[in-house]
């Protein structure tokens, strides 16, 4: 089994998990974000290089130290790692239990492959955009009919508290009567760690003309 993977981002502090982390950016997405800020994952054009699940575990068992000392490990990201659900399934078995796995997605996958991974993940980072249909569709030229359906299974699953819900104020798409629409819908479903915070359109612009 092989994944393609853009980047590794090495001793990262508070930024997407507890303790010191490692980012692992996996190649392409189910989105087409406007304001996409890692384009570089979207196409075969852009540089990236495989990895097993055994090759990926020596490559970041430099930083073990690191993970154990401050409570870290991996945080797999993107691009969406779900699609690479088994990959990651199948890493946990390498890297074992002391390591932390964290998830930065956007949960618009099939069901099933999040309930691939919800026995070795430890925590998600969840990206909603927003939870308005025509916001949500207008911005990523997707439906969120799916992303919905994971919150509520994590939610019945009672894993609301290892969920930090990510809602974004996307300029020209939504406003902050549209933000605070999405957190009572959230909070709604049992979900209490909010992020609210303020995409950097100049920046993703700059990204996505490289």
């Amino acid at each position: 089994m092989r994944a393609k993977i853009s980047a590794l981002s090495r001793l990262r502090i508070g930024v997407d998990g507890e303790g010191v982390t490692t980012l692992v950016a996996f190649m392409f997405c189910p989105l087409d974000c406007k304001y996409c800020l890692n384009p570089q994952t979207l196409s075969d054009s852009y540089p990236f290089k495989e990895y097993t699940p055994e090759e990926l575990y020596m490559e970041l068992k430099k930083d073990e130290l690191y993970f154990l000392a401050t409570g870290g490990g991996v945080t797999f990201g993107g691009g969406e790692p779900l699609l690479n659900h088994l990959f990651i399934k199948e890493f946990r078995t390498v890297c074992g239990e002391q390591w932390k796995i964290n998830l930065e997605t956007c949960l618009n996958v099939p069901t099933s492959f999040l309930e691939d991974v919800i026995p070795v993940v430890d925590s998600y980072l969840i990206d909603i955009k927003d939870m308005d249909p025509g916001i949500y569709s207008s911005y990523t030229g997707k439906d969120n009919g799916k992303v919905l359906e994971n919150l509520r299974i994590l939610s019945e699953k009672g894993l609301a508290d290892k969920c930090v819900i990510r809602i974004p104020e996307i300029p020209a798409y939504n406003t902050k009567e549209d933000i605070a629409r999405s957190e009572a819908a959230v909070r709604e479903l049992g979900f209490e760690r909010i992020d609210k915070f303020k995409y950097n359109v100049e920046y993703a612009k700059r990204k996505r003309n490289l």
